[in-house]
């Protein structure tokens, strides 16, 4: 009986004894993740693109109830190529997106159609705080017509802006650069200012050149599994022009994963300029995507 005794007990302990060490390598295993998630990146280069393409399509036929036949489809490219060391840090992302719409018996007309560029050097003298310099370009791929005219063409307009300033950086998906001082030049083919100004252009001139003050902000969170909400703010001054009519520019993504390769995305853009147009511009897109991420 004695002997029973002794061989429970000792199986007791050797049980308690393995499920303790499984214990201790489960939390040492779990401690080892939660590591590598919040690890910043490495020094050097990062880089990281997708592509992504958004149909949608209304087919009609003898429908009493009406409608038209249409097709819409949208390719938005985005690659980021990003360096980091420990006292320097350099963001650049290159975007580009054109779409295009055709209802039965109606032209084409194009939906989505830009190519942006940014750039932003930063040097830390704090944690969070970097002294910066930054450079942003926008344009467009195709042309644009209003009432039958056209109105603009390959990389006309152009936009862009460079300066110096300060970063506010938390991580690479909360910052925000000041730059008070800023130097903002418009580009227009002189076609489109022969008979007037166009995008804040005089008539007959074809550069248009601005001294300000520019705030950009870029936050990036998750809202729920799967689903990632980007937001994109750019602000600029005029110094020398109406200081008080902040041109702005505004941008919402949300991405809501299905798979790897499937995705729904919707994009919000506004663009308030008063040089180019006296109100709110505004796109808007919503669609089913596939998307190829590389590297």
């Amino acid at each position: 009986m004695k002997k029973w005794i002794v061989l429970t007990v000792l199986l007791s302990t050797a049980f308690q004894s393995k499920a303790q060490l499984s214990e201790k390598e489960l939390l040492k295993k779990t401690e080892e993740v939660v590591k590598n998630i919040t690890m910043e990146k490495p020094n050097g280069w990062t880089k990281k693109g997708v592509a992504t393409f958004i149909a949608n399509q209304s087919i009609f036929n003898n429908w009493l109830a009406g409608g038209q036949t249409s097709f819409a489809g949208n390719v938005t490219f985005n690659y980021d190529f990003n360096y980091k060391s420990d006292t320097w840090n350099w963001d650049n992302k290159l975007t580009a997106g054109y779409g295009i719409t055709k209802v039965k018996q109606q032209d084409l007309q194009k939906t989505d159609d830009r190519v942006q560029f940014n750039s932003l050097l930063g040097k830390k003298f704090t944690e969070v705080w970097y002294y910066s310099s930054f450079f942003n370009f926008k344009s467009q791929f195709d042309s644009g017509f209003e009432g039958g005219i056209k109105t603009s063409r390959f990389f006309s307009p152009v936009y862009m802006q460079f300066g110096l300033g300060v970063l506010w950086k938390r991580s690479d998906n909360f910052k925000i650069n000041v730059a008070p001082a800023t130097s903002k030049v418009v580009l227009v083919a002189k076609k489109f200012t022969v008979d007037g100004p166009s995008f804040g252009v005089l008539q007959g001139e074809t550069m248009r050149y601005e001294f300000g003050a520019a705030v950009n902000a870029y936050y990036k969170c998750t809202l729920m599994e799967n689903i990632t909400m980007e937001n994109i703010l750019n602000m600029y001054s005029n110094y020398n022009e109406d200081p008080q009519n902040v041109d702005l520019d505004y941008t919402l993504n949300i991405n809501m994963k299905v798979n790897k390769y499937l995705s729904t995305n919707f994009a919000f853009q506004t663009i308030y300029d008063d040089n180019a147009f006296p109100g709110f511009q505004t796109r808007q897109n919503i669609g089913v995507g596939v998307n190829y991420t590389f590297q």
